[in-house]
Parts: structure tokens; sequence; C-alpha cells
């Protein structure tokens, strides 16, 4: 039962710092600078270390001595790793000093006396200055180890305590124990308060203390009754007739008040009771649990309230009838009432030191109840699972994590109590109340990200349109990936991580990792971050001022300006990376090792991602192709839209845009119409009739090219007589246009003045023709005027007319 305690105690404060972590519970203790610095007393860690050592030789100690012995250990090995780089910068220097004296002579070979002098002096600094450190690092090493076995001890511990076989509590031999436990408990009450009663000057005071008691007493029962309503009919009168923007942001933080104001009643209760002076003992201690038995049942019932709401919400969070919604708000209540019974019935019975056959029968009844509540939510998350799978069919993934919490929730409900039955209460204890505590920080998880989302609503919505919704918007999404991130530790804490648990991973994690003789730590990470971040921001800077301000005032072409730009920011990128590695102080020659090795690997797995990044800086360097040229490569043709580091965008003519590897714009065959200038060749063929004076349709082509306003009068139009074809006389118009890009819409209009000029002119374009030659027409004549014979087998008989087909191509110059 104090496992119970322990985890709703862990589950409010946590849910507390999840909706404010700014308090940053779980942060490891800071050191001042001079501290950092400083050497520690390894004389006084000796002691400490030594007195550790025995202590887990003996294995004798309690869970508490060493939790309190492991704080000690944990802040000596937070020095040791501060003391690590005590004269880091003087080491720094005097080795730069060593290289710079060259490399030391090798085997047989001598340096000048006064450099090999210098080089001996050197040294021998350099290991003064190294010793304080590698003292740290050992010292750092036999710390962290001594509070690997205590987390090693204590896990053992727990694990064994949660298999511990106790009494069972359904046996009748153990019910004489819980029930004198129970009346001892009542007596004990009644006794206390008899006794203040006769004593005179608890009387006095209670009579003296008599109007504040029965004001506390008058707030509390006003607050505690009619509290929690007018709450709820503020809720609804925001919701209802409030502003529409921002309506529901409102109305959920009005919907707290549910808590405070009965919150509040309970601590006036509690303060009349302490005010009658007739409390004892016990008494006086269950009054001071009043408070947080309290928050428990009253947040158990926001809680319900805000996930299983029917109204006062933009979305509802469940797919439920209002039947099951109604139930799962009852459910919550009664979970929040069996959790307060919990923490109620396991402090008293610590503090009677109760049997653990007291312990088993008293506790037994409120687990029961607590495992029936939690079947019954679980039977709520199936009915959702399978109702929002039929109404919305794209959150699978959702629905199944529904499912399985669902189910899971069910399990332990009745496996919980069937363990506490057997005598396993600890057990039953571990995965009945953690299930509980997990489901309320799955529902407020929900809550809150409603609740952001209402606020996201709030601030962006259109007044004139206040239907619209934002629930899918990315901020709402990553904002609520960052609560889900910040409910992880308060789980680990709910499961049964301690506390040191999660302030040895933040320490692990504040330490960094070392490769090869390089640390790196998340203030390295921040460091690069920011630095790499304004580097960034300033190469597109940069880049932005040269793209609208600079370049367009040059004659560089279009083409030239974006490799300009784009070479810009690789040069500003790089050097970002360079100078934050630096700023980070990370030593980049103990990585390159480690990075010669990543590079092979690199190098096979990622040769064309390779090739291709060359293969783009060549294209803006040399600029064989630049932005807006028209092209035609491995088939495909179009105009280039952009050029980046790994492909080329080309948009074809039918306006798709195809992604074309910058490898194949270097190493295979690319035409470009338009890189050295505009000009282009547009060739016509066309056909005139056998007998057309070749002379004239020569002339006129010639004047059709020459009148066009596009086609180059330097060099001229050519007309070409090309020879003789089997229906025509074949000729074609060369022309040169200023401007390529126009060549469809010339050619067409070329062609419908040539097909104007040859009809004025009485020039025919001939086509071919086929002659059919019937050889029995007379036949056919016969067939056609008899009627259809009835389906027959087929027979000899006379030949049928045929029809021959006859292809007189070679007649077709004469145009019939």
């Amino acid at each position: 039962m104090r496992m119970t305690i322990r985890f709703l105690a862990v589950f409010l404060i946590a849910a507390a710092g999840l909706c404010g972590p700014a308090a940053g519970p779980l942060l490891a203790q800071q050191q001042t600078p001079s501290e950092a610095q400083a050497a520690p007393d390894y004389r006084e860690w000796e002691t400490v270390a030594t007195r550790a050592e025995d202590v887990l030789q003996t294995d004798r100690a309690a869970n508490a001595a060493l939790e309190q012995l492991r704080g000690q250990l944990a802040d000596w090995r937070s020095r040791f790793l501060s003391a690590q780089d005590i004269n880091a910068a003087r080491i720094k220097t005097l080795r730069d000093q060593i290289s710079a004296l060259g490399a030391p002579p090798a085997e047989g070979e001598s340096e000048p006396d006064e450099i090999a002098r210098r080089r001996s002096e050197l040294n021998q600094q350099l290991a003064e200055l190294q010793a304080p450190g590698l003292k740290a690092v050992e010292a750092y090493s036999r710390a962290d180890g001594l509070i690997r076995e205590i987390d090693s001890i204590i896990r053992e511990r727990q694990a064994n305590q949660l298999l511990q076989l106790g009494p069972s509590p359904i046996n009748p031999a153990n019910w004489d124990d819980g029930l004198a436990a129970l009346r001892t408990t009542a007596l004990e009450l009644g006794r206390e308060v008899s006794d203040n009663w006769r004593t005179p000057s608890a009387r006095a005071k209670m009579r003296e203390d008599l109007p504040a008691t029965l004001l506390f007493l008058a707030l509390a029962g006003i607050l505690l009754a009619r509290g929690r309503r007018w709450m709820e009919q503020l809720t609804m009168r925001m919701v209802r007739g409030g502003p529409a923007r921002g309506r529901a942001a409102f109305s959920g933080i009005a919907s707290l008040g549910q808590i405070i104001l009965p919150l509040m009643g309970v601590f006036l209760l509690a303060k009349a009771l302490q005010s009658s002076a007739m409390l004892g003992i016990r008494a006086d201690r269950i009054v001071q649990l009043l408070p947080m038995l309290g928050l428990t049942v009253l947040a158990a019932r926001w809680l319900g309230g805000r996930v299983f709401a029917e109204d006062s919400v933009t979305r509802r969070i469940f797919t439920l009838t209002p039947e099951r919604q109604a139930e799962g708000r009852i459910s919550s209540g009664l979970m929040g009432l069996v959790l307060a019974l919990a923490i109620l019935v396991g402090s008293v019975a610590n503090f009677e030191s109760a049997s653990p056959e007291a312990l088993a029968v008293i506790t037994f009844p409120v687990l029961l109840v607590a495992g029936l509540m939690l079947s019954r939510m679980g039977q709520l998350l199936l009915a959702h699972a399978r109702a929002d799978s039929m109404a919305h069919e794209d959150r699978p993934y959702r629905n199944r994590v529904m499912l399985l919490l669902g189910r899971a929730a069910i399990t332990v409900g009745l496996v919980g109590p069937a363990l506490a039955a057997i005598g396993y209460t600890d057990a039953a204890d571990f995965f009945v109340y953690p299930s509980i505590l997990t489901l309320a920080l799955l529902g407020l998880l929900l809550v809150l990200q409603r609740f952001v989302t209402d606020v996201y609503n709030a601030l962006i919505q259109n007044p004139a349109d206040p239907s619209e919704d934002a629930s899918d918007a990315l901020i709402p999404v990553l904002i609520g990936l960052v609560l889900g991130l910040l409910a992880l530790p308060v789980l680990a804490l709910i499961w049964g991580a301690r506390v040191a648990d999660l302030t040895e991973i933040w320490s692990r994690f504040t330490s960094g990792f070392a490769i090869g003789d390089t640390r790196i730590s998340p203030t390295d990470f921040l460091t690069f971050a920011v630095v790499f971040g304004f580097g960034y921001m300033l190469t597109r800077l940069v880049q932005g001022t040269l793209r609208s301000t600079v370049l367009p005032k040059t004659k560089i072409d279009p083409g030239g300006q974006t490799a300009l730009v784009s070479g810009v920011g690789y040069v500003g990128i790089f050097l970002a990376g360079i100078i934050s590695v630096t700023s980070a102080g990370i030593d980049l020659s103990s990585l390159a090792i480690v990075a010669g090795a990543l590079s092979v690997g690199i190098g096979f797995g990622l040769q064309n991602i390779v090739s291709n990044f060359v293969s783009g800086i060549i294209l803006l360097i040399e600029r064989p192709v630049s932005q807006g040229d028209w092209i035609e490569v491995g088939g495909v043709m179009g105009t280039v839209q952009d050029i980046s580091v790994r492909s080329t965008r080309i948009q074809t003519f039918d306006r798709t845009d195809v992604v074309v590897p910058n490898s194949d714009l270097i190493t295979g065959m690319v035409t470009n119409w338009t890189r050295s200038n505009l000009t282009g060749r547009v060739i016509l063929a066309v056909g005139v009739a056998y007998g057309t004076d070749t002379r004239k349709v020569e002339r006129i082509l010639r004047e059709i090219g020459e009148a066009h306003p596009l086609v180059m009068t330097n060099p001229p139009p050519t007309v070409v007589f090309q020879g003789f074809g089997a229906d025509a006389l074949d000729f074609e118009l060369r022309v040169i246009l200023r401007d390529i890009n126009f060549g469809l819409g010339v050619r067409t209009e070329l062609n419908h003045e040539i097909a104007r000029r040859f009809a004025e002119e009485g020039i025919e374009i001939p086509f071919a023709q086929r002659d059919i030659w019937l050889r029995n027409p007379e036949a056919l004549r016969a067939a056609a005027a008899a009627p259809l014979p009835s389906p027959q087998p087929a027979a000899a008989g006379p030949a049928q007319p045929t029809v021959r087909e006859i292809d007189n191509d070679a007649d077709a110059g004469d145009g019939r």
C-alpha cells in the first residue's frame, strides 16, 4: 500500500509539473564556476567511498539509507566530472607548444640540445597539469561504479518484494485480524476525542475558537455543496453566450474552478476540524490527508468531465453514445474515490503498524473495486475504438492503440484482484493502481492537446468564418508531441522508477558521450546549433540581398545569377558548419579515423548521390546548362526550371516536371537549343504535283519565308528542291528564326501562308490515291438482289465474285 501512496503522490506532483514544466524538478544541481574549477577533497572522498563499499559488502542497509548514500555519491561524481576539465586551456597551450617544436626524433637520431631541453620541460609541465584531470577520471569511474551497484541492489529488492507471497485476504482465518485492526483504530479515534473533551484546556480552546470554526465550517459547506455547480454553470454560460473567438479556450480555463473552489472548501474543513482542539494524533493525521484526498477525488471528477464531455467543448475525445459518456464520467469519479480510499487506508495502516494479515484484508475490497472500475474503463476504450473505426477509416493506428489499451486495462482489472486474493498483494498494487494513473495521464494529455488546439484556433481564427478548425495544424501537433515527451518521465515514475533513476539519466545526458579523446555534451550540441543557425540565417540573408538587390543591376544573365546565388549558399553553409564545430570545441582531429572509416562505407553506399552532387557543382561552375534553357536530354525536351545540388528539374512542353540526375547532364549527350543564343532553324517540307513549275514554287516559298517578321534575312531563307518523290516533287523551306522559342508558332504561320499562296497560284499539293477494279460486277449485282440463304454447311460450288484492290500510287501524281 505504500507503493500506492507513492504512485499517486508522484502522479499529482508530476502532472502539475506537466501543466507548468518550467519548474524542472528533475534537473541536476548546477555548480558555481568556482566549485566547478576547484579540485575535490580526495581525502574526504576516500572516506565516503570506503564507507559505501563497506555498506554494499554487508548488504544490510535499508533502501532509504542506500538512497541517501547514493545521493552523496552522485554529488561527488558530478564534482569529478567538472574536475576533469581542470587546466584544460593550459594543457591545450602546452600541446600546441610541443607541436610547434616539430616531431620528436626517431630512434637513433638526435635533435639540437636546446630543442631537446625545451621539449623535456614542456612534457614535464604537461604531465603535471594532466595529473589532476586523470585523478578526477579515476575517481569518477569509482563513484559511477558504486552508484551502479546501489541501483542494482535496490532494483533487485523491489523485484523480490513484488514476487513475495503474503497472506491471502480471502482466507477466513485472516479476517479477524482485519476486523480487529479496524475496530482498534475506530476505538482509538473515539478515545482521543473523548480525552480531549474531558480536558478543560481543550474545551476552553474550542470555545475560544468556536466562531472561527463555525465560519470555516459554513464556508466549507457552501463551497463543497455549491462550488462545483457554480463553476459548471459559469463554464456553460461562457460556451453559449461568450464571444466566439476563444470561447472554448476560456471555458477550459474556467472549468479548473471545479477543482479549485471545492478544494478550498476541503482546506477550510480541515482548518475547522483542527481549530476545534478535539483531534488526537490519529485524527490529526487523517485531517492532514484531507487536502490530498480531496484533490484526488476532485481532479478525477474534473478529468472525467473533460474527457467524456458532451458539451462545453469544441470536439469530443471519444466516439461514444451519451449513455457511454455518462458511464465514463461516473467511472472516473469512482476511480478517484477508490484512489483516495487507498491512500487513506494505507496511511492509517502504516501509522497503526498493522500486521500483514490485517493489511491484506483491509486493502482487498478497495483493490477489488479499483480492478472493477479499471475493467469498465477498458470496455469504454474498446467501444470507442470500434465506433471510431467505423466513423473514421483514416485512423487505423490510433484505434489499434486504443484497442490495445482497452484490452490491457480489462486484463489488469481482472488479474490484479486475483493476484491479491492469492496473496501477491504488492504485485496487485503494482499493476492495478499504476494502470489507473496511466489512463489518467493519457486522459490529461488528450485534454491538454484539445486545449492547445482551442488556444491556437483562438489566435488564428478568421472572424469571418468562426467554424474554421485547425485541429490538424502543424503547431498544435508539435506542441502535443512535446507534451507527450514531457509525460514520459511521469509515466516512468508511475511505474516504479525512482527519481534517482531519472536524475541518473539526466546526469549521463548532460555529461555527454566520448568519441576517442573528445567528449561531446548537450552544451556542445546547443552551441553548435546556435552558431550554425546564425550562420545559416546570415547566408540566406546574403543570398536574398544578392538575388533581389545586387544581381538584378548587373549584366549577368538569369542563369548566371542563379548559379552565383547557389554557390554563395553552399559556401556559406560549409563555413557555418566549420565555424559551429570549432565554436563547440569539438576536436575534429580525434574524429579523423572514425570519419575515414565512415567515408569508405558512405563512398560505396552513396556513390550515385556523391556523383550527382559533384555533377551539380560542375553544372554551377561551367554552366553548360542554365536556368531557362531549352534542352533535350535522354529523350526529354523542355525548359530548365531549377538546378540543385543533386538533380535538375525540367518542365516539358506538356507542363509536366521531370527530375533528371545531374550526372546525366554531365556524362550524357545534351542538346541545348538556347545556350549561346536564341537563334534556331526551322525546316518545312512541302510537296507539289508533278507538272508544276519548280522555279515558281521556289520563288513563292522564298517570298513566304522572307515576309515573316521572325525570320532572319541574314542568312536569308533558302529553298531546296530535294528530289522526285513517289507522289510529289519534294521541296524544303529552311529559315533561321531570331528566337527559336517561337518555333512552333512560326511553323504554323508559315504552313498557313503556304496553303494560301498555293491556292492563289493554282499549285496543287498532291496526295496518294487508290483505284479499285471489279472483275465480275454482274455476279455482284445478282448476289445483292438474291435473298439471304439460311445457314448451311459449306459445300463446293461455283467461284464467288472477287474484289481485287489495286494500288495505283504510281498514278497519284496525276492528281486524279
